[in-house]
């Protein structure tokens, strides 16, 4: 049984409690917050047995094998490296990192102390991404990846009334590009690897955050786009575009759903027998990285998620956005 500590009590960490009761192997034990009155009504809400407000007694705890992270971005490097100096497992959303140089920090302290560090990106351990990867071939040669994510954020609402929540604070290592880009751009990293270049624009709020984005990302034959933004909507799917057909995806964020449509203008759906719920699938991965000793995921691979934080760091540049982790 693998006891599974949480940091974290927002709605992202009440849907991995939710994608761990379909695991009779994991139980989620305890959480940390920097409030006991938080901790207790989260421990309530989801029947956890242990609450922390200091979070060295947290990585210490006994009651703890494995750790789940949902803390704001700037927080994941200190809350990982502590809770593997500890001995425990980490399975940290994404992004992993606010920049490459934490994500090596972090992964080198994983092997350091023969622990798993995975980065919680769903998608890619969903059965629908497995899909795409089985039926890519039946398009071609592919010329070019679409990935779009736009989605207005609830708390630009209050941006735009003056209140600055933690959705668009720099130094919390925020935007658009980290929040939501990362769920075009890691994708494309597993499929195609890294391209020769990367080249980006945005549109700056006050904050010093991106608000919108769009990388463009060149490979020797193939060209990606990936448009993200927290501050409209968006409903075009994203897309991969081969010679001889494309998969059209309704939502990179949880690839299901999806449909090749040839170049002879037939189509067929993509069946993807997504039986649980988004999270399920990575955390399913966590545990069975654990169970067999492995290094790290196959599919969330360090070199996936380094390759990520990469680029993401030079289209930041680009873009002019700059956070205190960066110094």
């Amino acid at each position: 049984m693998m006891k599974l500590g949480i940091i974290g009590t927002n709605f992202i960490t009440g849907q991995l409690i939710e994608a761990a009761s379909h695991l009779d192997d994991v139980k989620p034990t305890a959480v940390y917050s920097r409030t006991e009155e938080k901790a207790q009504e989260f421990a309530r809400k989801h029947g956890l047995s242990y609450t922390y407000t200091d979070l060295e007694a947290f990585a210490e705890s006994d009651y703890i094998d494995a750790v789940y992270i949902a803390s704001p971005n700037a927080l994941h490097h200190d809350q990982a490296i502590l809770c593997m100096k500890n001995g425990k497992h980490v399975l940290c959303e994404k992004p992993i990192a606010s920049n490459h140089r934490e994500a090596e920090e972090m992964f080198r302290t994983a092997k350091e102390e023969g622990v798993v560090l995975i980065e919680a990106m769903k998608s890619t351990c969903m059965p629908g991404f497995q899909k795409i990867q089985e039926n890519i071939d039946r398009i071609g040669k592919v010329r070019r990846y679409v990935g779009n994510y736009c989605k207005f954020s609830s708390r630009y609402e209050a941006y735009r009334q003056g209140e600055v929540l933690n959705a668009f604070k720099k130094e919390l290592s925020n935007g658009a590009l980290m929040d939501l880009g990362v769920y075009g751009i890691y994708p494309m990293v597993v499929l195609f690897g890294e391209p020769h270049k990367v080249q980006a624009t945005g549109t700056l709020l006050d904050t010093g955050v991106d608000g919108q984005g769009t990388a463009l990302f060149t490979y020797g034959d193939k060209e990606a786009v990936v448009s993200f933004s927290k501050i409209h909507n968006a409903y075009a799917p994203s897309e991969i575009q081969g010679e001889e057909g494309s998969i059209i995806i309704p939502d990179i964020s949880t690839p299901d759903g999806m449909t090749i449509k040839f170049r002879d203008g037939t189509e067929e759906k993509i069946e993807t027998n997504t039986v649980y719920p988004p999270m399920f699938y990575e955390l399913y991965e966590f545990k069975m990285v654990i169970k067999h000793n492995l290094r790290g995921s196959i599919i969330n691979a360090p070199h996936n998620s380094l390759v990520t934080a990469k680029l993401m760091e030079e289209a930041r540049r680009q873009m002019g956005v700059a956070f205190p982790a960066d110094e």
